[in-house]
């Protein structure tokens, strides 16, 4: 391939070429609030808890019941309630209470429970993917000594979070590295497909991202669970994780990986070789010219290739979007294609950046062309950046001030940061490639070409250098044709020594690779470029991870929400339930006492209701029967009839109690004190 070099620009000219660096340079500040790796929305977080962490209770809960910020999965031994010996007092049993925006779950107790401090330990997998787990302890009567100690490490941690962060790591590299060295081969250098270096390349991008694939689906369960290394040889566990979205996203991923397997041998097979006959062919030298239905036959390959490529570079980046962060938290119907185009735009940049270093490192004569190419391959990958980045940084940071208050919000500072110098060492990287293999307009030639510089005269030099160094060339060119012909004359002399012809291939082979290595650092433009480039691609290493450690964070949307209990940003579970205290009278033997009600949390959706029943005495009253309804006499609501379950003597309790509108509500309460005697009692209480 040849490249002709442009007449000298006009001053008006360069004002033009300028206008687009400039908008580069935009675009990618506007970037800057992108995420390279499955941009996130919210991690779970416990919002409240019945008992509250600390609180103090008179009497024994009948259960315990955690609140959560988002949709999380739990199993049966997800929350565990330990007494101060730590033995375990709850059935181990989960109630799933959720109702709406409402994520709530829960676990009973035994009843019966003595005075002391108990505690609640929990854990989860939030929608997103990632782990988290807390306890704390609440107290029954007053607070006692407990020999049960708080775990001081969240699930996720640890050595086995160490090591799944790092295959996390991977896997974004991987298929950063895979995805855009194929597409530099296909849209800006079709001739590398035939180049070892670039195949060993993308081939390697394929293994680590497999590789790191199946390390996170088999530390999956330690991962979640115990953070034990040994739990991820658990068949159980494995299975277990296979049901969950992660696990099938995993699945899938290792399937679209086999697929791209038979991709890449379409690839480096049948498409290399025909690029390899059609540059040994130009010259037209051969009988039969690259004719044109072999051109076409190329020419669909390629499309073919690009579409089907396409499809699985998306599936892919599909495994990452519909099992993390992007399926979750609001608008995921359009999150996920944005997180998708996201992915594919990052990998597009940074992959053929690194194409592109390996390319100059190791292939002598790569067209001048090639690299203008993949300028405009990264431009557009930026302005896709930089729309799918302002969105998805809207939907995790939410504010200004979670942006500067939150550790969220200062990696994405720091992201910032990094991405105003790739962009800045980038558009370096665009003036050495102006300058590269810059020849006269009127001498055409192939740019770069170094193989031809050792056979060719002064016309196959770069335009910097002097009549002087062409000389110099040549000479160099006529010394290392004698030195091979000497070659030739001592491997014949060798004769049937195979270690003398042996140690004559790798002199021959060092004084190859040599004379390539001065070809190649002879032209200033290749070399600036070059190191323009690995400055690039240094500075995306570090990019991607920040970008890790970023995936992993709590965002700022979600710690803000925390933070905001009460006011505007209250959240859906208010610290006070509602509590009434009514008197009643049957008017039979001891059918005098009083009715304790607590509704929590007091609002519009699902609630848990405790009741007790005390005499004259204030002690536990057991009667026969209680009943209970809800009626909202505004909107001509009700009642709505409830039946609560005895918990123990004197205690009655109900889970998922719906109240489904906002507004004063009417409580009626029927006791029931002998087969005859029975009376209700009533009290309107407002539910917001």
């Amino acid at each position: 391939m040849t490249a002709i070099a442009p007449a000298p620009p006009s001053a008006r000219v360069r004002a033009t070429a300028l206008l687009p660096r400039l908008a580069l340079v935009i675009a990618a500040l506007l970037a800057t609030l992108f995420t390279a790796a499955a941009p996130a929305t919210a991690h779970a977080a416990l919002t409240a808890s019945d008992p509250q962490d600390g609180a103090v209770v008179a009497t024994a809960p009948a259960q315990v019941t955690l609140s959560f910020s988002e949709q999380v999965a739990m199993g049966d031994d997800s929350i565990r309630v330990m007494d101060p010996q730590g033995k375990r007092v709850d059935t181990g049993e989960l109630r799933d209470m959720c109702s709406g925006s409402t994520i709530r779950y829960g676990t009973a107790l035994h009843p019966g429970l003595p005075n002391g401090t108990y505690t609640v330990a929990w854990q989860a997998v939030s929608a997103d993917s990632h782990p988290i787990s807390g306890a704390f302890t609440f107290s029954i009567g007053a607070p006692s000594a407990t020999s049960v100690t708080l775990p001081d490490q969240k699930v996720g941690g640890g050595p086995v979070g160490i090591a799944y962060g790092i295959a996390r790591y991977a896997a974004y590299a991987g298929f950063t590295v895979l995805v855009g060295g194929v597409a530099f081969i296909l849209l800006c250098w079709r001739r590398g497909a035939a180049e070892r270096p670039l195949q060993k390349l993308v081939v390697r991008g394929w293994v680590t991202l497999t590789a790191a694939t199946l390390a996170m689906l088999v530390l999956r369960t330690p991962y979640t669970g115990s953070g034990k290394f040994a739990d991820a040889f658990d068949l159980d566990g494995l299975k277990a994780v296979l049901d969950t979205k992660t696990g099938a996203a995993f699945l899938s991923r290792l399937l679209l990986l086999g697929a791209a397997a038979l991709f890449i041998a379409v690839l480096f097979g049948a498409y290399a070789r025909r690029q390899k006959a059609a540059a040994a062919d130009t010259t037209g030298a051969q009988d039969g010219e690259f004719r044109a239905e072999e051109k076409k036959e190329t020419s669909d390959l390629a499309f073919g290739l690009g579409v089907g490529g396409t499809v699985v570079a998306g599936g892919i980046a599909a495994t990452w979007a519909l099992a993390e962060h992007a399926s979750t938290g609001i608008q995921p119907a359009i999150a996920m294609p944005a997180d998708i185009l996201h992915l594919l735009a990052v990998a597009a940049w940074l992959g053929g950046l690194t194409a592109l270093l390996v390319a100059l490192r190791k292939v002598p004569d790569i067209e001048r062309e090639a690299v203008r190419r993949f300028s405009r391959v990264a431009f557009i990958s930026v302005l896709v950046l930089a729309v799918t980045g302002v969105y998805q940084s809207w939907r995790q940071v939410g504010s200004w001030s979670a942006l500067t208050g939150t550790s969220y919000g200062r990696l994405l500072l720091i992201k910032i940061a990094l991405v105003a110098v790739l962009v800045g060492v980038a558009y370096l990287s665009r003036k050495w490639t102006a300058r590269l293999g810059e020849v006269q307009a009127e001498e055409p030639e192939k740019v770069l070409a170094g193989a031809d510089v050792s056979r060719e005269t002064s016309a196959g030099s770069t335009s910097g250098a002097s009549a002087g160094t062409d000389a110099h060339t040549e000479a160099e060119a006529e010394t290392e044709a004698g030195t091979d012909a000497s070659t030739e004359a001592e491997a014949e002399a060798a004769g049937t020594d195979p270690k003398r012809a042996a140690q004559l291939a790798r002199q021959r082979a060092a004084r190859e690779k040599a004379r390539e290595t001065r070809v190649r650092d002879s032209d200033p433009g290749r070399a600036g470029l070059r190191r323009s480039v690995l400055a690039e691609a240094g500075v995306a290493v570090v990019l991607l991870a920040v970008t890790t450690v970023l995936t992993s964070t709590e965002p700022g949307r979600a710690v803000e929400k925390e933070a905001g209990r009460g006011g505007a940003s209250a959240p859906a579970v208010p610290n006070r339930p509602v509590k009434i205290t009514l008197p009643f009278d049957t008017g039979g033997q001891n059918g005098k006492g009083n009715v304790r009600l607590e509704l929590d949390p007091g609002r519009v959706g699902a609630n848990t209701l405790h009741l007790w029943a005390d005499g004259p005495d204030g002690k536990p009253l057991d009667l026969p029967e209680v009943k209970i309804s809800f009626t909202l006499p505004a909107k001509e609501i009700g009642p709505l009839p409830l039946a609560p379950d005895r918990a123990s003597a004197g205690h009655w309790t109900a889970s998922g109690v719906q109240l489904p509108l906002a507004g004063e509500w009417r409580i009626d309460v029927t006791v029931r004190t002998s087969d005859i005697d029975q009376t209700t009692v009533q009290k309107n209480v407002k539910i917001g």
